[in-house]
């Protein structure tokens, strides 16, 4: 357990939690291709099973618990320091499409021409990060850990275009929840979305209303409040770098549209951080 106290990338063929860093759940983002046999454990107060040629994603700080393995299970397991991995997104709009999409589901189905790509991105991130003396060792490691996050994504994208063309054919409510997702960064008008469905807002609000007691306005801020979060988390990222990224016309209106959601301003939530 010594040994990878002050590691910040960790790799391991594993069949138990024993081999598993202390404290693994808030320390690092846990990543997990299974090879064989099945896993079965309870994410955010749901129960999962992931079996061979599935791949789960955890963020640092997840409540996951009841974790148990088959008699068979062989995984390829990777841990990634928390703070290397979302210091290092390549793509701001991406990375928040990911997180929020790992958060609601934490297995993934890659396709096969991906397994391979997996392990290899596995084992090339980790071999980085044990070349110390690397004379650009910093600099490889950042981009490794970007090249991973891309190919990563690229997996991601594909589950998150399956999901779009499942919702193509469901109803308003579901089509509606599924515009909101992509597009509550820069669109938070009702209007937006009642236009893109070809309903009235007041008929989106009933539909709405009818499928949750939540009004569609309410739907849209929960979703926006998510992203400000996640981006004010981000210190890399100015306040106006922020502001001009969810495309508000001011810092000021910027700032008071995330007290309303927040109840602080951004600075103020940063200084709480």
């Amino acid at each position: 357990m010594n040994m990878v106290k002050n590691q910040k990338v960790i790799l391991y063929k594993t069949a138990s939690t024993e081999q598993f860093p202390e404290n693994f759940q808030t320390r690092f983002h846990t990543h997990i291709y299974c090879q064989r046999g099945s896993v079965e454990f309870v994410f955010n107060g749901q129960s999962y099973h992931c079996k061979k040629g599935e791949f789960i994603f955890w963020l640092a700080g997840i409540d996951v618990s009841e974790l148990s393995f088959s008699a068979n299970f062989t995984a390829a397991v990777l841990f990634v320091d928390k703070d290397l991995l979302t210091e290092n997104f390549p793509s701001l709009n991406r990375s928040i499409d990911s997180i929020l999409h790992s958060k609601e589901n934490p297995i993934l189905h890659p396709k096969k021409k991906d397994k391979e790509k997996i392990l290899k991105n596995f084992q090339l991130l980790y071999d980085i990060f044990l070349e110390t003396n690397h004379r650009f060792y910093e600099e490889a490691l950042k981009l490794q850990m970007q090249l991973f996050l891309l190919e990563m994504w690229h997996i991601f994208a594909d589950e998150l275009d399956r999901r779009k063309r499942s919702l193509q054919s469901g109803t308003l409510y579901e089509r509606f929840m599924q515009l909101v997702q992509e597009h509550c960064m820069k669109e938070r008008e009702v209007r937006f979305y009642s236009e893109k469905l070809h309903i009235t807002p007041k008929y989106l609000n009933y539909i709405c209303k009818v499928n949750t007691r939540i009004t569609a306005s309410e739907w849209i801020q929960r979703y926006a409040k998510e992203r400000i979060i996640l981006l004010l988390q981000n210190r890399n990222l100015n306040i106006s770098e922020i502001a001009d990224e969810m495309e508000f016309s001011s810092r000021s209106f910027f700032t008071r549209y995330v007290k309303k959601l927040l109840g602080v301003s951004p600075k103020e939530y940063r200084e709480r951080m």
